[in-house]
């Protein structure tokens, strides 16, 4: 039965409904509102769990590499383990003749997993050589501790061992740095193969020798990977052994400060390429089986080992293994002042199939019961731990899924990354190069795939990485040009091959890079059009370091054709420079025609306009733009970048008036715009 209201009598309404941020940004998500709440929710569970609710910070919780490991106090040296399977440990080396004895005895300390062991000062040295000699129920073994801050490999025997390091405390020159991420320019780069000569290269010679390059060429960012120790030179760093030592095959620790010393010093800032993703299986090297538990810090069972890359892989459910992983996240940034990192395999931990064989089609497939709530919840505590040490921080994490969150705020119900890598570029210029003709290459395509993000996420765009210069693969400017590189990169002996090679790689960076919400990322050597694979030392190749090498010598040639693509990268990154935070600015497209395969889009004052045709020039092509006078900025088909130089660059160019649009404060802006080729006008 219906009834009146008065004015005292209010009408029930519909209760709001509140959503979570990241289903507020896209409703597509609301069906799936609850398991994200779920994720958050664990992970505040888990935070508040390890900080005694609130009432402690997590970079608290995550000072285990200052308690466990060799350490010198005011009253000698203390040694410390999580062993919770050990029966007896002994610390053996070269201080004790690699014997055990009593006085290197170490005890467990009642109650706990830990083991302990106090010496007097005189009883071990700085460089000395140790290991631990671990014994278990039923078997034994010699071991390098897990919190080891130092490992060497023999040259002759090619054994690693711990070693006692405590040098002088290096003098920071730079003791505070702010990265530059308007925008973020990223140069990815490994220090052994950032040599000219044929061997492994070192801290030293990258400060002196590659540093210098960077900062020429407009980079703010480098990102180094293979810097935590392991086995295998030729895994490129992602077998880890030990987590907590900068690889020494590249020098001491105290150099590899003093490269992000001088790199801060540039105003580059320095990002880690940080592996949490796996662990390499040795046991006598790395954490495969460091106390007669091969669980200890791995997951038991079917998920104990990783089916693709022949490692181990991580517990996320165990309280003592994330506080070895986000200690190892904060060790990094505070004793090497690291400015970040960039987080490698993330696709791999998220879920229980790694990702492997599953195709991600619609929202549904990251919410399907096949994810490791584990790893996601270690994942956005590392990131909360990150950017609580250094709130300038930079975290990537490289992610091949789409999972929706993961560079979005943890407030909002992400996982906290400030970006993500736009893996999905590369993959399609390879696909691009290898599959369409190039009549068949369409802007609308083009500019869909280097815009296509989500709008509450940051990215990192790029054209390749380190991934398609292995061999195997291949470069893009190999898939472009590919044997004849070898015959016609010379100055004036170019056949049409290569100069179609040289333009495209010009063109595909160009566009790459302009359309960036976050950052752009070339791996070195790429910006000149490194020849040949990537191929480290290895029984198949006779050990040589022939490809595991940056031959710079190729870029400083003027007579070879390298300087162009060289010249053109460090002029691009200028232009990008030219707006300001062009990152954050609207990517405006202008216009498209496939049939004529023009591209035309404008960022702030910038216009960049791409015409993919391989035959056909256009003349006094008509783009609306706002009204007003362009300056040519940048045109790949300069002379000075190896182009035919067919337009005349120097020339202001003036709209031409429409009565149609002068509402929209609009006029045509018309120019000659040669085949393959691209241009950057600027507004005065």
């Amino acid at each position: 039965m219906a009834t009146k209201t008065n004015k005292s009598q209010t009408v029930a309404k519909k209760p709001t409904v509140k959503h979570i941020g990241l289903v507020k940004n896209d409703g597509y998500l609301e069906p799936y509102e609850e398991a994200i709440k779920g994720r958050h929710d664990h992970a505040l569970w888990k935070l508040n769990a390890l900080t005694n609710n609130g009432k402690n910070k997590l970079t608290d919780f995550a000072n285990g590499y200052k308690y466990y490991g060799l350490h010198k106090t005011t009253r000698g040296w203390v040694f410390r383990e999580w062993a919770p399977n050990a029966t007896e440990i002994y610390l053996i080396g070269d201080f004790n003749g690699w014997k055990e004895t009593d006085r290197y005895k170490a005890k467990r300390i009642a109650g706990t997993d830990n083991w302990e062991l106090k010496l007097s000062e005189k009883a071990i040295k700085h460089g000395d050589l140790y290991k631990m000699h671990v014994y278990w129920e039923g078997g034994d073994g010699e071991r390098i501790p897990a919190w080891a801050t130092r490992v060497v490999q023999d040259d002759v025997t090619k054994i690693f061992s711990a070693q006692v390091w405590n040098p002088e405390p290096y003098a920071w020159k730079k003791k505070s740095f702010k990265p530059n991420k308007s925008p973020l320019l990223i140069y990815e780069c490994h220090i052994g193969m950032a040599q000219d000569a044929e061997k492994v290269g070192t801290y030293n010679e990258f400060r002196e020798n590659v540093l210098p390059r960077i900062k020429k060429d407009g980079y703010n960012c480098i990102q180094i990977m293979a810097i935590q120790e392991h086995p295998y030179y030729g895994s490129f760093g992602y077998h880890v052994s030990s987590f907590f030592a900068a690889s020494s095959r590249f020098g001491t620790p105290e150099e590899l400060k003093a490269l992000i010393d001088q790199a801060h010093k540039d105003g580059i800032a320095v990002i880690m390429d940080i592996v949490h993703s796996h662990a390499v299986k040795n046991e006598v090297e790395g954490l495969g089986n460091l106390a007669g538990d091969p669980n200890q810090y791995f997951y038991p069972g079917d998920r104990h080992e990783h089916p693709a890359w022949d490692s181990l892989c991580f517990d996320y459910g165990k309280d003592q293994v994330i506080h070895f992983l986000l200690s190892n996240c904060k060790y990094w940034l505070e004793e090497f002042h690291f400015d970040g990192f960039r987080f490698d395999g993330v696709t791999s931990m998220l879920y229980y199939s790694h990702g492997l064989g599953e195709a991600f089609c619609n929202y549904g497939d990251y919410f399907n019961g096949h994810q490791d709530d584990n790893a996601i919840c270690y994942l956005t505590l590392a990131n909360l731990l990150i950017h609580e040490v250094n709130p300038q921080a930079i975290t990537i994490a490289e992610e091949v899924s789409g999972m929706p969150g993961l560079a979005a705020k943890f407030t909002d119900g992400g996982y906290g990354f400030d970006y993500r890598m736009a893996m999905n570029i590369p993959d399609y210029w390879i696909k691009t190069i290898k599959e369409l003709p190039d009549e068949g290459w369409k802007p609308s395509s083009i500019f869909w795939e280097v815009t296509n993000r989500r709008s509450d996420e940051r990215t990192i765009s790029y054209c390749e990485s380190h991934d398609q210069a292995l061999v195997g693969d291949k470069t893009i400017i190999f898939r472009l040009i590919d044997s004849d590189m070898y015959w016609h990169f010379r100055r004036g002996d170019e056949n049409d091959r290569v100069y179609r090679g040289i333009a495209l790689h010009k063109m595909i960076r160009l566009v790459t890079a302009s359309t960036i919400n976050g950052g752009y990322l070339n791996f070195m050597g790429n910006e000149f059009g490194h020849p040949e694979w990537i191929d480290f030392p290895r029984e198949g190749n006779g050990w040589s370091h022939k490809y595991a090498r940056r031959q710079w010598n190729l870029v400083d040639n003027p007579d070879l054709d390298y300087h162009f693509l060289g010249d053109f990268d460090r002029e691009m990154l200028k232009v990008l420079k030219l707006e300001r935070s062009i990152q954050n600015k609207p990517v405006q497209e202008i216009w498209h025609n496939d049939g004529d395969q023009i591209l035309a889009y404008m960022r702030g004052d910038l216009v960049f306009i791409f015409n993919f045709s391989p035959t056909r020039s256009f003349t006094d092509y008509g783009f609306l733009v706002p009204t007003g006078s362009y300056d040519v900025v940048l045109n790949t088909d300069a002379k000075m970048f190896g182009g035919n130089g067919l337009a005349d660059d120097t020339m202001t160019h003036l709209t031409n008036y429409d009565p149609a649009y002068v509402n929209e404060h609009k006029e045509w802006l018309k120019l000659y715009i040669p085949a393959r080729s691209a241009v950057v006008l600027k507004k005065n």
